[in-house]
Formats: structure tokens, sequence, C-alpha cells
């Protein structure tokens, strides 16, 4: 339903834009969210954005780095993320949040894509 794409390899301070398509679907009544894991750890929430696109929230790690922005009539979320670190290394994965709640929380999201490799390196 979700497909995530634009993941690969940069160096540290380069830039990587992810995208989040909904091929046959609309979510665009809906916020829309990236999360990431790295080997080991739990999955993080990075950014969110309202189905307006008017309201952001970011994580205090990637806070004026990434910026997630959304193309309604494209049913499509991106997350330009600029000065890339090695911490940066995760899979990144969009989904849907439907319902009131936390943008924060990934238990409140409903629909998930299969997740990008971003790696980054020093």
């Amino acid at each position: 339903q979700l497909q995530a794409s634009g993941g690969g390899l940069a160096q540290a301070g380069e830039s990587l834009r992810l995208s989040c398509a909904a091929p046959g679907r609309t979510f665009s009544s809906y916020s829309m969210g990236w999360f990431r894991q790295a080997p080991g750890k739990e999955r993080e929430f990075v950014a969110a954005v309202s189905w307006s696109g008017g309201s952001t929230y970011y994580a205090d790690s990637v806070k004026g780095r990434f910026t997630i922005s959304r193309d309604n009539a494209k049913n499509t979320v991106y997350l330009q993320m600029n000065t890339l670190k090695p911490e940066d290394t995760a899979v990144y994965y969009c989904a849907v949040k439907k319902y009131s709640g936390s943008h924060y929380a990934s238990p409140n999201y409903d629909f998930w894509g299969q997740g990008t490799q971003v790696t980054v390196s020093s």
C-alpha cells in the first residue's frame, strides 16, 4: 500500500530525499509520518505531517536538518534529509495515521510501507 523509495548510500554532510507513494490509494485525509530503525535499536519517530501539510513534527535529532512535506495531488509524502550524519543510518519507514493521537508514537499509525535503507558513511 505504501512504497518508500529514495534511500541509498551518502557521505556525511550530503543530502537524500525519500518519497513515499500510495498508488491506487488516497491518504490525503490523514497524517503521515516517517520512522527509522537502526540495527539493534528500536524503531524511532523521525517526522510527521498533518493531512493538509500545515503542521509538521520532528524528532529533536533531525530538527533543522530534515524537512517533511506532502503533495496530496500525487498521494506522496517526502522527507528531505540534509547534512546527513552516520547516526542517520537506518531503514526508513513511512506510515499513515488515520485517527487522533500523538504523531510521535508508532502504535498510533495504521499502515506502514516496506522501508528503504539509508546508509551514511563518515
